[in-house]
């Protein structure tokens, strides 16, 4: 019995490190926005201090249960103001560093779990992690 292997490959996060992801074969540097039903597309947020409503009204729209907002190298909290349209649809958000909520999300979407993450990419400030090639 095959158990949706395909979709959850296509946006697995394979491999990390400070400044970058791995889902599938692609490297990513810069934020992402991944949802485990298929959607994988660039989240236009490089900084924590960029964020607005405007880029959590756009995941209302993606109706998840759960949204995991990896809030970059370390742990930040948003403004709930920020997050009314979340809210206001009545979906989840666990907010940890981008590392942490990469791992959760794999577990989440593994289970079946209607999650989606937004994942803030920054680079490794001592420069110390180069990971792999970006492509």
């Amino acid at each position: 019995m095959k158990l949706q292997a395909d979709r959850i490959e296509s946006t697995s996060v394979r491999a990390h490190g400070p400044g970058w992801l791995q889902i599938g074969a692609t490297t990513y540097r810069h934020s992402l926005l991944l949802c485990a039903d298929g959607r994988l597309q660039a989240w236009d947020c490089a900084r924590h201090a960029d964020l607005s409503v405007q880029h959590f009204a756009l995941l209302a729209d993606w109706r998840p249960e759960l949204l995991l907002l990896g809030s970059g190298l370390r742990l930040r909290f948003v403004a709930p103001a920020l997050l009314r349209p979340l809210i206001e649809a009545g979906i989840g958000v666990e907010t940890m560093d981008t590392l942490a909520a990469a791992r959760t999300y794999n577990i989440l979407a593994a289970e079946g779990r209607r999650v989606a993450a937004a994942l803030l990419i920054e680079s490794d400030p001592a420069g110390l992690t180069p990971g792999p090639e970006s492509r």
